[in-house]
């Protein structure tokens, strides 16, 4: 059973496009379709840059 389920839906087009940003900036080649072809190595790296930003943005915040 999935636990990833989407809890606000609106949300979901605006974090895709985070998602396709964060790709951008550690230069690896994401698109909107299947991306299978990538290494664990190039989808951490994105998802760690994801979670750098969002720390960053929270401690501005403070």
């Amino acid at each position: 059973m999935s636990r990833n389920r989407v809890l606000v839906s609106e949300a979901k087009a605006g974090l895709n496009k985070f998602k396709m940003e964060a790709a951008k900036e550690v230069g690896v080649k994401l698109t909107d379709g299947y991306n299978g072809d990538l290494t664990s190595r190039e989808n951490g790296s994105v998802g760690g840059q994801m979670v750098k930003k969002m720390v960053e943005s929270y401690e501005k915040n403070l």
